[in-house]
């Protein structure tokens, strides 16, 4: 039989000859990877799974990717239950929160709610037979504030007094009282609203360190000391005098009141422009080991004092 013979024979019988020329790897002839997965393992490659790579021998290289999964965080919108927010005031447990609950003893924003399950945020007013709760413990930071900060909780009024403090608590605690932006001294901040009510209606002695632009008449720390009406307003004071050993200019003035606008009023319907003002007091507080811009919590002992108040 001649070579085209056997060429022909190979062809016809589909297998290929002696001299036949083998199939050519080139021009998208060669095998894929995943058949060379099939013929090393005999299983099928999952398409849905992410596609395995190999050596030239058929050798898996890398480790296979695994799928991410997505692990939905909790939202702080989603809330807190009503009754665990009542637990965590420490009025009472869970269950016995759910009876109150039950009996319309609970009121959230001023509304009545018997829901089980229902939930608040932080933000909301919820009160317990008339009383409002704080599902925080009660906290009081004492700082010593220096000039440039402004006296409010809102970050849209540049540099505040509450980045001095944001380091204090993780309670949601607030200024009681203000100071100008260029004032210095003492300010108290707490999240106890009782507290707040209280001291808003009573107020709290603070004694200010005052530099005026010129000195203060001898008639006029009179007239502030014996009290005098303000556009219809009686303005009283407890104590006035100069500051020993120091210019005329210079006065310590002790009011209960929890602004300090009321400083610059008394002397501008004086004809004084106030230069300094400096809480040096805040009731029972001192400035004692406590350095400008710092802050420090109160003690036991100090929260019994206001007590007496």
């Amino acid at each position: 039989m001649s070579t085209q013979d056997n060429y022909d024979s190979g062809r016809g019988s589909k297998k290929p000859g002696k001299n036949a020329r083998k199939k050519s790897m080139a021009r998208g002839n060669a095998p894929l990877k995943s058949d060379v997965f099939n013929r090393k393992t005999g299983r099928q490659q999952d398409p849905a799974k992410p596609k395995l790579k190999f050596d030239k021998a058929g050798k898996e290289i890398g480790r296979r990717e695994k799928p991410v999964q997505v692990v939905k965080k909790s939202s702080p919108e989603d809330g807190i239950r009503l009754n665990k927010y009542i637990a965590n005031s420490g009025v009472c447990s869970r269950r016995e929160a759910d009876t109150y609950i039950a009996t319309g003893l609970v009121t959230v924003n001023g509304k009545i709610i018997n829901e089980m399950g229902y939930k608040v945020q932080l933000t909301d007013d919820i009160r317990f037979d008339g009383r409002r709760l704080n599902p925080e413990p009660n906290t009081y930071v004492l700082l010593n504030k220096p000039k440039g900060f402004s006296t409010t909780d809102s970050n849209t009024k540049g540099m505040t007094v509450m980045d001095l403090v944001a380091n204090a608590t993780t309670a949601k605690i607030k200024p009681f009282g203000r100071l100008g932006r260029n004032a210095t001294g003492l300010l108290l901040f707490t999240n106890d609203d009782e507290f707040v009510q209280k001291f808003s209606k009573k107020g709290i002695s603070r004694l200010f360190h005052i530099e005026l632009d010129k000195n203060l008449k001898a008639d006029h720390l009179k007239k502030i000391k014996d009290g005098f009406n303000i556009d219809g307003k009686e303005i009283s004071v407890e104590e006035i005098s100069y500051v020993d050993n120091s210019p005329k200019n210079e006065v310590g003035l002790k009011i209960k009141h929890t602004g300090n606008s009321i400083i610059r009023t008394i002397f501008g319907h004086l004809g004084y422009d106030v230069v300094r003002v400096d809480c040096v007091t805040l009731g029972p507080l001192t400035k004692k080991d406590l350095p400008r811009g710092r802050w420090r919590t109160l003690t036991e002992k100090e929260l019994s004092m206001f007590s007496m108040i």
